[in-house]
């Protein structure tokens, strides 16, 4: 069978966790969603998201810790409910990361042509060659050299919370945020719902740490596996939740006493905290650093895709998939396959939707295929516990999709609206096609267990 060359550290396990996550957006965009639910208790609800999360994340660390595998969830959903479900798991979250990687070309087209825009430069409708430019700059990277890639997304995602980071001390000095306003920000708001309003804004809390297992996908490629990516996952998660924290007491500071509305319905909150506390200078580089984590997610999206295509040929999809390039040591074939499934969507429905509008369809049909994901793994998981009489681990890594069962159905009802209503059939369609693919290539569901290293 096929192997990748194992060859990768921590960090740049880490820096595919963080890359598809990619804080600077939830920054951007995801902030205003749950203010819009709990008010000024926005980071009271990502601290409470963080620890949602962890539970989630349990299952994946204990999953990695026995098998190392690109496939991640396709194998270890295979290893507990057989060939079928693990080819239907891994073509399920194969939609996820094409879903992040060509949403998140859009919004690179979008930040770059914005910073270009405040420099005097009108691109019009040029943003989606950047976007197209992205989508081939990243395949290229994907393509020849995995550690390169690995080490400049990390590198540029880091950039990115720099910035943020700046701009939130910029607010702090300004503001000087007393007593109260910080423990408003940790009590539940009466004028929002209370907890009411905080369980709805967890919705938003958890879309924001979606992609933190992407680590997994490099389980083959990575120097002691079963340690190294059970840390990238987690320390993604736990990172990743202080930064959401952190960056939402900021914003809500920033906004001031009774500036909640207006936060919740900002569309470029860093862009107006930048010029109300720093200067014009100071959200340009903002906008450029949304473009570089948004050019670091295409980068996560597409490197994660490509190796669970590459598990999904390995066992039977399409053997030509299932190959290592000879110099490179990637798997070129199903990178090369992957590039080509985001920028097919890309080219039809992004210059008529526009950029923010497809990033926001794009990543919400990959969130909801990767919520089943998170449940089957959890699942999956929870049977081993049992199976193997652990039984306290097992009640753990039941509250992961008891809270995820609770997160799908707020997303599904109340039922959204034109267009957001079209998105859970999308995504169950493209799960019920699995059966299909499997009707026509049968080998997949007589795959063996994936080899264990």
């Amino acid at each position: 069978m096929p192997q990748l060359v194992a060859r990768l550290s921590l960090p740049e396990a880490v820096a595919l966790s963080l890359s598809i996550i990619s804080p600077t957006l939830t920054a951007a965009f995801n902030i205003t969603l749950v203010v819009q639910a709990a008010g000024p208790a926005a980071p009271l609800t990502f601290m409470i998201g963080t620890v949602a999360m962890t539970l989630v994340a349990l299952a994946f660390i204990g999953a990695s810790r026995r098998v190392a595998h690109a496939g991640s969830a396709y194998a270890y959903i295979l290893h507990s409910f057989g060939s079928r479900a693990g080819f239907t798991a891994g073509w399920t979250i194969l939609l996820t990361y094409l879903g992040f990687a060509t949403g998140c070309a859009a919004l690179v087209g979008s930040f770059t042509a914005a910073v270009l825009l405040r420099l005097g430069l009108d691109l019009g409708r040029g943003w989606i060659a950047i976007a197209a430019a992205s989508m081939l700059a990243a395949w290229w990277l994907a393509f020849r050299d995995m550690r390169l890639a690995a080490r400049l997304m990390l590198a540029l995602e880091g950039l990115a919370v720099l910035a943020i980071l700046a701009l939130c001390v910029s607010i702090l000095v300004h503001v000087q945020p007393g007593i109260e306003t910080t423990r408003a920000c940790f009590v539940p708001s009466g004028e929002f719902s209370g907890w009411t309003g905080i369980g709805f804004g967890m919705v938003f809390t958890v879309l924001s740490f979606a992609g933190f297992e992407g680590a997994a996908t490099l389980g083959e490629e990575t120097v002691n596996p079963r340690g190294n990516i059970p840390i990238a996952m987690l320390g993604t998660v736990l990172g990743a939740g202080a930064f959401f924290v952190f960056v939402a007491y900021c914003e809500i500071v920033g906004f001031g006493p009774g500036g909640a509305h207006a936060l919740g319905a900002s569309t470029a909150p860093l862009n107006e905290l930048a010029l109300r506390f720093g200067s014009q200078g100071l959200a340009t580089a903002l906008d450029l650093a949304t473009a570089i984590s948004a050019f670091s997610g295409v980068m996560g999206g597409l490197a994660a895709a490509a190796r669970v295509l590459f598990a999904l040929g390995r066992a039977g999809l399409a053997p030509t998939l299932g190959s290592v390039h000879a110099v490179h040591g990637t798997p070129s074939r199903a990178v090369s396959l992957a590039a080509a499934m985001i920028i097919g969507p890309f080219v039809i429905f992004a210059p008529w939707s526009g950029a923010e509008d497809y990033y926001s369809d794009a990543s919400t049909i990959g969130t909801l295929a990767l919520i089943l994901i998170y449940i089957g793994v959890g699942g999956a998981e929870m049977l081993e516990g049992w199976r193997t009489r652990r039984r306290a681990w097992a009640a753990l890594c039941a509250a992961g999709p008891l809270v995820l069962l609770w997160t799908l159905y707020h997303t599904i009802y109340p039922r959204p609206e034109y267009p957001n209503n079209l998105w859970p059939y999308v995504a169950l369609a493209w799960v019920l096609a699995s059966l299909g693919v499997i009707r026509l290539r049968p080998a997949v569901a007589l795959a063996p267990l994936p080899d264990y290293r």
